[in-house]
């Protein structure tokens, strides 16, 4: 029988309804959990760990490094890793973990809950039990379980927030679909031979900014870019912003360049990729240096750039690594080298 650390960090699967909303009760969890699930041990013998107990919105880097040196520190003792953890920043940390655990010859599989599993109508119970199956499974890589799906970690985004449904994995297939039985996906990557690595510096000198029609470029300028070394606009489309009138967003970009802060292009859109050689807008950007996250999750694009910043790289390797394919976060299929 396979030996599984089962992580608990929070989130509303620890939760407890009362009568002013729900509250993080550390207690009560591990009486439902052994008590409703006895059958957990039908599947893997398992370890519970209690990392810490947060709601996943106050969850940071801090989190991600102990998260990550953590598992790292595990990895000879278990066959595989579950991590209990809120949604709401979930995709985040499975993000981090991906770039932090890279490359890793064990399953590290992120699960939770819409509602908290002492409730009579969670989802708890399904996404745990299938959580811990798949972490028995040759799935060398930080996934995300949820609503019957096993999704790559750093493709992974929140797509609903009252539905069982609430992740998605919009540019990439799902890595297993469980249903009587678990199908793998042949994306699946089977690291066995390799050797773990932890690398758990994430820097948080980012900025990250949302374009829209309206968007006020003069209070842009009053940013202090000293207090940051990445920028990271969510543009709309393919990677389109105004460059006309007052809205022009070209003279802060350039502004972003000449104080040697990277600046890298997002999309509102979940969907496809962003491609700065199409429109205008976009070429501009990419001639004063700006980067095309490609078809990333704007978590993975976050968490990417603070893995990369922690590493203090000069500006080439940084833009090599970004624009390059390190853990299965991206397709690598343009030109875009960001070379000013």
């Amino acid at each position: 029988m396979k030996r599984i650390l089962l992580l608990q960090t929070g989130g509303t699967i620890s939760m407890q309804f009362e009568t002013d909303g729900v509250v993080l009760d550390p207690a009560r969890w591990s009486q439902v959990l052994y008590q409703q699930m006895p059958e957990l041990t039908q599947i893997a013998d398992i370890t519970i760990e209690n990392v810490f107990f947060e709601d996943s919105s106050d969850i940071n880097p801090e989190h991600w490094k102990i998260l990550g040196e953590l598992i790292y520190k595990r990895l000879q003792n278990y066959d595989g890793f579950v991590v209990l953890h809120g949604t709401d920043t979930m995709a985040y940390t499975a993000s981090a973990l991906s770039f932090a655990l890279n490359p890793i010859n064990k399953p590290v599989i992120f699960t939770g809950s819409q509602v908290p599993m002492s409730n009579i109508r969670s989802d708890a119970r399904r996404n745990l039990v299938n959580a811990i199956e798949l972490a028995t499974y040759p799935i060398h890589e930080v996934a995300v379980c949820f609503n019957d799906h096993l999704f790559r970690g750093n493709r992974s985004t929140k797509m609903s927030i009252g539905d069982f449904n609430a992740f998605e994995s919009p540019n990439f297939p799902p890595l297993a679909e469980i249903g009587i039985n678990i199908k793998l996906s042949a994306d699946v990557m089977i690291n066995s031979s390799v050797s773990a690595t932890c690398n758990t510096h994430f820097s948080d000198a980012i900025h990250v900014i949302k374009v829209h029609p309206a968007i006020n470029t003069r209070a842009l300028d009053c940013l202090d870019l000293s207090t940051f070394k990445a920028l990271i606009i969510e543009a709309f489309g393919i990677g389109n912003m105004p460059v006309k009138g007052h809205y022009n967003m070209l003279p802060f970009i350039k502004k972003c360049r000449d104080h040697h802060c990277h600046v890298i292009i997002t999309s509102q859109a979940a969907y496809d990729a962003v491609n700065l050689d199409i429109y205008s807008s976009g070429r501009a950007v990419k001639e004063l240096g700006g980067l095309s996250a490609g078809e990333m999750t704007m978590e993975a694009a976050i968490t990417k750039t603070m893995h990369l910043l922690g590493q203090n790289l000069e500006e080439e390797v940084f833009n090599s690594k970004f624009m390059g394919n390190l853990t299965g976060e991206r397709t690598v299929t343009e030109s875009n080298t960001g070379k000013r």
